[in-house]
């Protein structure tokens, strides 16, 4: 799924085991995976691309990732979608390598769920039900480029050999090299060097993204374009307590508070969002600085402002001096009616969990969002290549392992033009110097008003404080939804991104 980048290590409850799933065969022997099979299957277009066909050949297998020494260090998973009908079909064709985050994440949410060319019907903020329906996405990315969709090392079908050192590959940089050298492995075996190649990474696979078009550019692979979903840049930002992080909090609560009718009454939502942002820079950033030299009646001031955009009251806030966190917020704003929203989507809700449910890091990953629809994107996926490719994959599919993974990840990062390692990683740098090499690269950032797992301000900040030139910010396009986490959960969103994806690629 994308349950991605919470506060703090908020996903460990979700977390699942696979000590069973490191195979035990020597390095040297290689790593026992199923055979590829690749199927000639068709998508037809409906909605906005009705009249559009494409023949594609979907291949189902793993590449192979080896250090320079020709050392084996894991076989990663990828479902390969390639037009077989189109005009630019063949070398001239984009190819987008597609991923989704955690980290600990397998790439089925943005494969099943968003852009690949089959995706599981939703409903609206509503749990998914049985039957699963599946159907041909209209607004699939792969009218525009073939699609390579790749499970991180440890994730998915993803394996790691046997010696292999995990401290090396999950991590910041170990993560970015290994999806580097998965990424050249299959442009050598698909003949695709010429090809135009864009990345496409989901919350913690923006992080990915950041590192690797660095990467890529250093190891001679040009990058076309990349596309940010749902970002994060700056780990400070995921901290309590950081002004960062009650900053970047402020406006997307203040989208939830409008959406649940305890705020912004009558006002369009884009505005009321634009309203929150100027606020939390022009008023609450300010007050947030001083601490606790900030003057108790501009404090008291500063919170009823507050609770005009929040739906809480200005005595709550205040209490918390004007640092409300998200945990906080969720439990709040629909108590009087025994509910909590959501944090990847604040606009799904569920009944609250009883008192004695007390561990907050159990609650940041109990998420009505998540739960309402990655089982059914699960369970399509595995019918997918089960019934239609005929590949015979492990029981178990990891969709996320965020024990084995996650909570074992190195979020030191050596960033470009640093001395010093950093632990809390800001990956901006890297998107800068990879444009500053790169100037014909271009990137687009996505992002929804309700995604409180990564924030659209703080991205917007992230990207400010690169200062580039106004060449290179011509080559940055921003779009903001009225959506969450996963975008395409939400349909008009959906139609809005392949509108926008189209434009990008042309």
């Amino acid at each position: 799924m994308s349950e991605e980048m919470s506060e703090a290590t908020a996903s460990s409850a979700k977390g699942t085991g696979m000590s069973e799933f490191f195979m035990a065969v020597p390095a040297e022997k290689g790593i026992d995976t199923p055979e590829p099979k690749t199927a000639r299957l068709s998508w037809k277009g409906s909605g906005a691309s009705e009249g559009q066909s494409i023949a594609y050949d979907c291949t189902a297998g793993h590449l192979d990732v080896r250090a320079d020494t020709g050392k084996l260090l894991g076989k990663m998973f990828s479902l390969t979608y390639v037009a077989a009908d189109t005009p630019d079909a063949g070398p001239s064709r984009p190819v987008t390598f597609c991923y989704n985050g955690g980290p600990g994440c397998a790439s089925v949410p943005i494969n099943f769920g968003g852009i690949g060319p089959r995706r599981v019907k939703t409903d609206g903020v509503s749990h998914l039900a049985f039957p699963i329906e599946v159907e041909d996405n209209p607004y699939t990315l792969l009218r525009q480029s073939d699609l390579v969709f790749l499970d991180a090392l440890g994730t998915g079908w993803s394996s790691v050999a046997e010696d292999a050192d995990t401290s090396k590959i999950f991590g910041v940089d170990g993560d970015a090299d290994a999806f580097c050298r998965a990424i050249t492995t299959w442009l050598e075996e698909n003949g695709r060097w010429t090809s135009p190649v864009y990345l496409f990474g989901e919350s913690y696979g923006t992080v990915r993204n950041s590192v690797l078009m660095r990467f890529l550019g250093e190891r001679g692979v040009k990058v076309a374009g990349v596309t940010m979903l749902s970002a994060i840049f700056d780990w400070v930002q995921t901290l309590e307590g950081e002004d960062l992080y009650h900053l970047g909090m402020m406006p997307t609560m203040a989208a939830a508070a409008q959406f649940f009718g305890k705020a912004g009454q009558g006002v369009d939502e884009d505005e009321w969002f634009d309203r929150a942002m100027d606020w939390c820079e022009d008023v609450m950033a300010p007050a947030l600085l001083r601490g606790d030299r900030l003057d108790p009646e501009r404090e008291a001031e500063v919170a009823a402002q507050m609770s005009e955009f929040l739906g809480l009251s200005a005595e709550h806030i205040q209490r918390c001096h004007l640092r409300i966190t998200l945990d906080d917020f969720r439990q709040s704003i629909l108590a009087d009616e025994g509910k909590v929203c959501g944090r990847l989507d604040m606009r799904f809700s569920s009944d609250a969990p009883v008192a004695v449910q007390g561990s907050s890091a159990w609650f940041a990953a109990e998420d009505a969002a998540d739960d309402a629809v990655e089982s059914s994107w699960t369970s399509a996926f595995r019918a997918f290549v089960h019934d239609e490719l005929g590949y015979r994959g492990p029981a178990r599919y990891l969709t996320s392992n965020y024990e084995q993974v996650g909570t074992k990840w190195k979020w030191e990062h050596q960033e470009p033009g640093k001395d010093w390692p950093s632990s809390a990683p800001n990956v901006a740098y890297d998107i800068a110097v990879a444009m500053r090499r790169n100037p014909t690269m271009k990137l687009c950032i996505m992002g929804g008003r309700y995604d409180a797992a990564t924030t659209f301000w703080n991205v917007a900040h992230d990207m400010s404080c690169q200062f580039l030139s106004a060449e290179l910010k011509g080559q940055v396009e921003w779009h903001r939804y009225g959506c969450g986490h996963m975008a395409y959960v939400d349909v008009p969103t959906l139609e809005r991104m392949g509108r926008d994806m189209e434009e990008f690629y042309k």
